[in-house]
């Protein structure tokens, strides 16, 4: 695997759907943490403007959505600590104002564990039948998305957070890039 400049992984240039999709999930989950990497608490919990976005808060957000439609909708399992634990009814934005209650230690490795956690589901789906595995969960109106539309969706997710994490690390040190 060949690492860029920033230490994230370059998607293949010939590889085949499943590796692929795995490459890009991959490189922009790197592209967030390389984003937070030498950031203390001040840092992850600063906001821009009239935002109350944070980049510790969009961590704790991806660390949910990874367990979200890894866990709880591919594999039908039940909801993990914290989010189990979590009034989703009274507290909607739980995970993003909760971060700060963390050291960027502690959210960096719920981030990661969630990340593996998510890393094992795909490969345990894989060694099904594949992208066309439908979920176990189903939404209201009974459709069942696919492995491949829940990777497409955790692409679309981290695209749009990793222009948000762009945001929020130059607002706090100036510090650009990708």
């Amino acid at each position: 695997m060949d690492l860029d400049q920033y230490g994230r992984p370059e998607p293949p240039t010939d590889a085949g759907e499943t590796a692929t999709l795995k490459a890009f999930l991959d490189f922009l989950r790197a592209t967030v943490g390389w984003k937070c990497t030498g950031l203390g608490p001040a840092e992850l919990g600063r906001r821009i403007s009239t935002s109350s976005m944070t980049l510790g808060g969009l961590v704790h957000h991806l660390a949910f959505v990874e367990d979200h439609w890894f866990s709880y909708w591919l594999l039908g399992r039940p909801r993990s600590h914290p989010w189990a634990e979590v009034d989703w009814a009274s507290s909607p934005d739980w995970e993003w104002e909760s971060a700060g209650q963390l050291s960027p230690e502690e959210l960096l490795a719920r981030w990661r564990e969630a990340i593996e956690a998510s890393d094992r589901a795909i490969e345990t789906v894989l060694g099904g039948h594949g992208l066309d595995t439908l979920t176990e969960r189903a939404w209201p109106d009974g459709t069942r998305p696919s492995l491949r539309w829940v990777m497409v969706h955790m692409i679309e997710e981290y695209g749009r957070h990793c222009g948000h994490a762009d945001l929020l690390r130059e607002a706090i040190d100036g510090a650009t890039g990708e």
